[in-house]
């Protein structure tokens, strides 16, 4: 009986600490790094913290306020089409207040609450950050700007502000609304849920069937007049002027020799015609030679 209840008891604790969800608190373990830059090596940052110094413009605190926001994938079900989101779209604060946050992550995936356009005299990067992977728990501290302006609050992950993690922070009055804040302002490209696939798919291509077909105007082409090959061509009347003009010496040179004497005569001239070209052309060189080694007077 003692065992069974021992069993019953340790089941009973093992089942409520799965059940239960463990935050990890990153606040006592970040190491200053200098400039509001604080990190531990679990994953947890804080970039541009500010717990004193003033803003431009600020005389003094206007009020000090402290803030808690949970991020995760549960708290976009109610937007129809995201992924993730924060549990507040919309945060409103005095200028020159001394905001706290506590950024608590209650998903298995690292997200991010960063707000942008600050003052980069005072904020480097011009941003406050806070980065944590969760299921954990960090918090950090800025003083926000005089004057009224509405601020751009996301997660920076790839895809999980366009999935729905995008919130706005007004000081004072604001300057406006930014577009596609889930629950606030209207998206930039709203969802369609109307269509089903196949549906989708037939309007497709039906539009892809009625678009006209245009076909690109070539230009002719320009047609060139066939090139008339000549029966007597340039080198042929050359070759029959020269073979005019010596056929008197030739029927002279050859009168009462047979055709293989004529033949032997016709190789003995074209022998002495290129010893006469080479002759030539050597007496040439030579004498090109000796032009360059001439000596210039007075050099």
């Amino acid at each position: 009986m003692v065992k069974l209840l021992s069993a019953g008891a340790l089941a009973f604790l093992f089942s409520t600490s799965v059940l239960a969800v463990e935050y990890e608190d990153h606040d006592g373990m970040l190491m200053d790094h200098g400039d509001g830059h604080l990190m531990d090596m679990g994953g947890g940052m804080v970039m541009g913290q500010n717990s004193s110094t003033l803003p431009g413009g600020c005389d003094r605190i206007a009020e000090t306020k402290e803030i808690t926001v949970h991020a995760g994938h549960k708290y976009a079900e109610k937007f129809p089409g995201r992924m993730f989101a924060f549990d507040t779209q919309e945060f409103n604060f005095k200028p020159c207040t001394k905001l706290t946050v506590h950024f608590i992550n209650d998903d298995n995936v690292r997200h991010q609450w960063m707000m942008h356009g600050l003052p980069k005299y005072l904020y480097p990067k011009g941003m406050f950050h806070l980065e944590v992977s969760g299921p954990a728990k960090i918090s950090g501290t800025l003083i926000l700007p005089p004057g009224d302006k509405t601020y751009l609050v996301h997660c920076d992950i790839a895809q999980h502000m366009e999935k729905g993690m995008k919130a706005q922070l007004k000081v004072g009055k604001g300057d406006g609304d930014l577009p596609s804040i889930p629950g606030v302002t209207a998206y930039v490209v709203a969802d369609d849920y109307k269509g089903s696939l196949p549906t989708v798919m037939a309007d497709v291509s039906a539009a892809a069937e009625a678009a006209p077909v245009v076909v690109a105007n070539k230009p002719a082409p320009v047609s060139q007049p066939p090139k008339e090959d000549s029966v007597i061509s340039g080198v042929t009347v050359i070759g029959l002027a020269i073979g005019l003009l010596l056929a008197p010496f030739l029927a002279k040179k050859f009168k009462g020799m047979s055709v293989s004497e004529a033949i032997a005569t016709i190789f003995d001239l074209l022998r002495a015609g290129i010893e006469l070209v080479a002759k030539l052309l050597s007496r040439l060189m030579k004498l090109v030679i000796s032009n360059k080694n001439k000596i210039l007077p007075g050099s």
